[in-house]
């Protein structure tokens, strides 16, 4: 019995959906659906129902799921027993992260801490934050870094601030909006041009909806699910977008785009950036310490 085949299954049974698991897993979907036959074949029992559409455990499944997720519990706790008898513990540790915190605030300190601690790899997803929040409910990531918690109870998570972000209006450098040295424009000149939409599910479209009422007036024409698309499109034309101020100064740096204040509102939207995870999830030793670690660095930083 293939113990990564029934971490599999315990995904499977979660996602509910074979290609969706598979796009989130380094395996195909035939060998992931292999996995599951393989499993099948060894108990002599149908797990998965495939005569309906809709994703079904059979009543056999059903108690296989069960326990399953108590195999792979004694199975984690067997492992992290006798990882105290050697010499060196290896480990990897997911982290699902939107763009802002997974590509500008973590990777610092995960450098830092994989210095200290070579034994530990990691894999970095990022994704906006709705599905970052997803990744670690469905148990594919350990951690996850967001802009914002979208629709779900913060209460359910434990959570570390790990910075502070604000948004800022972007456009070309040649844009016809940059009349005055300091960028200062009214609203009422900025709703006249096209407008690219970040994805539902990013945390910088929820927090600029929440903050920012008079968004409804832009002129939607485009959405992107990706920050380096929106500078590439806005960068040669003359369309507008909001951006992450962290991720802005840099492409304006580099003089792909300008950042623009409008009158009358020197701070359009100002949001917390946190590292989180499932409240009372039990970790290991390992991912314990990360965690502590990520925690201690951010009171360093206060």
């Amino acid at each position: 019995m293939n113990i990564e085949y029934l971490r599999n299954f315990v995904k499977l049974a979660n996602y509910k959906s074979f290609s969706e698991l598979a796009r989130d897993l380094p395996i195909s979907q035939s060998t992931l659906s292999h996995q599951i036959s393989q499993l099948e074949k060894e108990f002599g029992v149908i797990l998965i129902n495939r005569s309906t559409k809709k994703f079904e455990l059979t009543e056999a499944g059903a108690i296989f799921l069960e326990y399953t997720r108590k195999i792979i519990e004694l199975f984690d706790t067997c492992v992290e027993e006798i990882s105290k008898y050697k010499d060196v513990s290896y480990e990897e540790i997911v982290i699902s992260a939107s763009t802002t915190p997974g590509s500008h605030i973590l990777p610092r300190d995960i450098a830092d801490y994989r210095d200290k601690n070579p034994n530990v790899t990691f894999k970095i997803k990022i994704n906006n934050s709705q599905e970052s929040i997803e990744n670690i409910i469905k148990n594919v990531a350990d951690f996850a870094g967001i802009g914002n918690f979208i629709n779900y109870n913060r209460d359910d998570f434990d959570f570390i601030k790990i910075g502070e972000d604000q948004l800022k209006f972007i456009c070309s450098p040649k844009h016809k909006l940059l009349k005055s040295a300091n960028n200062l424009v009214s609203f009422s000149e900025l709703v006249k041009f096209p407008f690219i939409w970040r994805e539902k599910g990013s945390g910088m479209r929820n927090a600029f909806e929440q903050q920012f009422p008079d968004y409804k007036r832009l002129k939607v024409k485009l959405e992107m699910n990706d920050n380096d698309s929106i500078i590439s499109a806005v960068s040669e034309s003359n369309y507008i977008s909001i951006m992450s101020e962290i991720m802005a100064n840099k492409a304006e740096k580099a003089g792909l785009i300008r950042t623009l204040e409008i009158k009358g509102a020197p701070v359009i939207v100002k949001r917390d950036l946190f590292f989180i995870k499932l409240k009372g999830k039990e970790l290991s030793k390992i991912k314990a310490d990360f965690w502590e670690y990520i925690s201690n660095k951010t009171k360093i930083h206060e």
